[in-house]
């Protein structure tokens, strides 16, 4: 028995766990614990594919697990908090029974996403559209910002309690993991500055950014990522 090429498909199954338990501290408004779970997810979603290409058991069966992974873990799991931050926010769309269950368009747009990835060819070294933890961290840290902020900052409440802001982030959200927005990859693969700018650019503002911002940084980087890498490519397109 080969247990090596059962690893990545074990480690796969833990981000799952981590989603699974993540939708248990969202049900009972922990949604710092819930960020937790779903960054621990996150991370090991990164190692499975470390360790399949490690021990070159990479299969269609772990390729369909980890889409499944992250289909709870970045992807039910943002929905079921933008429902969340629907419910608690205020009234402006009306009918409060029916308007919280569109924070599942998070969740629709990421299964589109994951399915559409797993037949790109295109995203091998980079990706098109946000991948989905990233735009899972997104949408959680909103939460926490308002939990963490609200009370000293009437700004925050206003805006992450209006359900008009939280309808144009959800379909903001659903479109730009869809989108043909190519965006640079944060992997070093050489030690050149050089060819290295635009990844250091973006690791020192995000570090000053968290170290500046704190909580509030952590949607911010995710904007600056998205913007980063559209000016890269209007800059790539005038060479």
């Amino acid at each position: 028995m080969n247990i090596k090429k059962h690893i990545p498909n074990l480690i796969t199954l833990i981000n799952l766990f981590c989603g699974c338990v993540a939708l248990v501290f969202v049900s009972k408004g922990d949604f710092l614990m819930a960020f937790y779970m779903v960054c621990l997810g996150i991370f090991f979603d990164f190692f499975d594919g470390f360790f399949a290409r490690l021990f070159k058991v990479s299969s269609p069966l772990g390729l369909q697990l980890d889409s499944l992974a992250d289909m709870v873990t970045s992807g039910v799991v943002p929905g079921y908090v933008m429902y969340s931050m629907f419910a608690r926010g205020g009234d402006q769309l009306g009918n409060q029974e029916i308007v919280p269950f569109l924070g599942f368009i998070i969740t629709l747009g990421a299964c589109y996403r994951l399915a559409n990835f797993n037949i790109d060819t295109r995203q091998t070294d980079s990706f098109i559209g946000l991948p989905t933890p990233a735009n899972a961290i997104f949408i959680i840290s909103l939460q926490i910002v308002l939990d963490m902020y609200a009370d000293s900052s009437l700004v925050i409440l206003e805006l992450l309690t209006n359900q008009w802001v939280l309808l144009l982030v959800t379909l903001g959200s659903a479109y730009i993991m869809n989108a043909e927005i190519p965006l640079f990859s944060l992997k070093i693969k050489k030690f050149s500055l050089k060819e290295n700018a635009l990844q250091i650019v973006f690791l020192v503002v995000s570090v000053l950014l968290i170290v500046w911002l704190h909580y509030i940084a952590i949607p911010l980087i995710i904007v600056f990522y998205v913007l980063l890498s559209i000016i890269n490519n209007l800059f790539l397109k005038k060479k």
